[in-house]
């Protein structure tokens, strides 16, 4: 059973930046294709990038590409999210999950978020 915490989040001016990281607790992470889905109380969930297994394709939900990049460290069970140049619709609980597409429903094993703030 994976186990993914993530950190990183806080609170920020409209066009800072913030890492987020996600620390994956299973034997064989790079297995996995990973992403990071985002969900805000009351509203719906999104997806936002996603990583292959080897870390050879990438993925963006178009209201974030060219600003933020996913990665990974196979080596160090750990999966990346740079973000930059934020804006106030980023606000969110970001999450890393196991899995590949473009809905939040194709991920699994969610973490237990961690809260990205963009004030303008």
């Amino acid at each position: 059973q994976m186990q993914l915490v993530e950190s990183g989040g806080g609170s920020v001016q409209a066009g800072g930046s913030l890492e987020l990281s996600c620390a994956a607790s299973v034997r064989t992470f790079s297995d996995f294709n990973m992403g990071w889905p985002r969900q805000a109380p009351g509203k719906e969930r999104e997806w936002v990038a996603t990583i292959t297994w080897t870390g050879g394709s990438t993925f963006y939900a178009a209201f974030v590409e060219g600003r933020f990049t996913i990665s990974r460290d196979s080596d160090k069970n750990i999966l990346y999210l740079q973000m930059n140049n934020l804006k106030p619709e980023d606000t969110d609980n970001y999450y890393c999950a196991e899995g590949i597409g473009d809905t939040p429903k194709d991920y699994e094993h969610w973490g237990q978020g961690t809260q990205v703030t963009v004030t303008s």
